[in-house]
Order: structure tokens, then C-alpha cells, then sequence
């Protein structure tokens, strides 16, 4: 295997576990179900009821890591954009082989 090959994959392995952890510590981590607004994005089947007492966030609201990320809405409304764009993405590039492979035997 090539150098640049390694190094290309080494990087894309960084990039995708930095992402991971970013991720997992702003949903595991700081998200609280009190301080996410359900009614607003019709969420109305989740209802904690007696459980949402016990569940706290690890972090305090207040606590300065916050600055650094992102409002907890988008925490899905992210990923949903991205499995969107991607699926479009898809249908799009299989759409435009299945395209040229009919012209090439045409």
C-alpha cells in the first residue's frame, strides 16, 4: 500500500472518530430530556412523566463546556439533514450510471 494511502486513511480515521466523540459527549453527555423543548418539534409521544426527575444532565447548564457546542435541537436535526442529503446524493449518482450504462449499449 502507498504511503499517501495510509496517510489519506489515517487521516479520514481521525476526522471520523473526533466526529464520533464530538457527537457522543454533546448527546450523551449534555443533553438533559428538561432542557430540550419536545412540544416543538412535535415530540408529543415522549413523555418522561415520573422519569424525567432522575434524569439529569452530567454537566451543569451553566458549566463553561457548553459554549462549545451547538443548541441541543440540532443534535437531530443534523444528522437528519445529512441521512437526507445523502440519500438525495445516492439516488442521484446511481440514477446517472444506470443513465450512461443505457446509452453506452444503445
Amino acid at each position: 500500500m502507498d504511503l499517501a494511502d495510509r496517510a489519506v486513511g489515517f487521516l479520514l480515521c481521525c476526522i471520523s472518530l473526533s466526529i464520533f466523540t464530538y457527537y457522543t459527549l454533546w448527546v450523551i453527555i449534555l443533553v438533559s430530556p428538561k432542557s430540550v423543548n419536545y412540544t416543538s418539534y412535535s415530540f408529543m409521544w415522549l413523555n418522561y412523566g415520573i422519569i424525567d426527575d432522575f434524569l439529569q444532565p452530567f454537566v451543569d447548564s451553566d458549566h463553561f463546556i457548553h459554549k462549545y457546542f451547538l443548541p441541543q435541537e440540532y443534535a437531530i436535526l443534523i444528522p437528519v439533514f445529512a441521512g437526507v442529503a445523502l440519500l438525495c446524493f445516492l439516488s442521484v449518482f446511481i440514477g446517472s450510471v444506470m443513465l450512461k450504462s443505457k446509452r453506452k449499449k444503445a
